[in-house]
């Protein structure tokens, strides 16, 4: 993977929240590419539970300073950088006061998802690649995990569908078995479609549930990565017979080489 650049968009990195399983592969897998050789970034929101002091973030004031449009309002994005300790990594946080201010990542303290999810994730989804295009970084494989970036591989594919810098860039999702209860607004759907995504291309979030959210996102990525081992059979059906080139499930401590292998194969 010597030379291969790999933008990671994560909606959770070790060790800047806790760990779990899109946390811990969000961390393992640029690493691994990272020792290898490879050219990597890695993407997330700047969620307000990170602590900035320790974590050493400070704002790139010559990537800031846009605004984003999500359903038609003006929404300023904010860019912040870290490096992961030893590894020479940099993250990339996306932040907006309105959004990632709060103190919890996707729900509040009672367990109840944030109402405003939905958008959220339309502004992560934009502000990642606002930013990789002011960086003028051309990544060969942007390699997404968690639901709050499952809009991405959406917006690659029509949002920004005639980006020059993009025309060659593949995409893959690693699919996980970390869902949430309930649905996302259900104007989520209406909310997406303002930005010229035909509703054929999303119709799945007319109900827009977690299992509906990753179904919209595996149908625009060129590539899927079973990264539970209990993913729902549902899901795991439905990437089975998608006709997507895709991964199925690998331990953590045996991912390495067949991560590498698929991404070759992909590019």
């Amino acid at each position: 993977m010597e030379d291969k650049r790999i933008l990671y968009v994560s909606s959770e990195v070790v060790p800047y929240l806790a760990e779990n399983e899109v946390s811990s592969m969000s961390y393992e897998v640029p690493k691994m590419i990272n020792d290898l050789g490879g050219q990597i970034r890695i993407f997330m929101p700047r969620f307000g539970n990170i602590n900035e002091r320790r974590h050493q973030l400070h704002e790139v004031i010559r990537l800031s300073g846009m605004n984003l449009v999500v359903n038609d309002v003006d929404m300023p994005l904010i860019i912040k950088v870290a490096s992961i300790p030893k590894e020479r990594i940099q993250v990339y946080f996306i932040d907006n006061d309105e959004y990632f201010k709060r103190k919890a990542t996707f729900s509040d303290e009672d367990g109840t998802m944030y109402p405003d999810n939905d958008e959220r994730a339309i502004f992560f989804a934009k502000g990642v690649v606002e930013t990789v295009k002011k960086l003028n970084w051309v990544p060969d494989i942007i390699h997404v995990h968690g639901w709050m970036a499952s809009l991405l591989p959406i917006y690659m594919k029509h949002y920004y569908k005639n980006e020059a810098l993009f025309s060659e860039t593949k995409i893959v999702s690693s699919i996980y078995s970390q869902s949430f209860d309930g649905t996302l607004d259900g104007e989520m759907l209406n909310k997406i479609k303002f930005d010229g995504i035909p509703h054929e291309a999303i119709s799945d979030l007319e109900t827009p549930n977690y299992e509906n959210i990753i179904t919209a996102s595996i149908m625009h990525s060129d590539g899927v990565i079973i990264a539970s081992e209990s993913l729902s059979s549902s899901l795991t059906k439905f990437i089975e017979s998608s006709g997507k080139p895709f991964l199925p499930f690998v331990p953590q401590d045996e991912f390495a080489q067949a991560y590498t292998s698929f991404y070759k194969n992909i590019v």
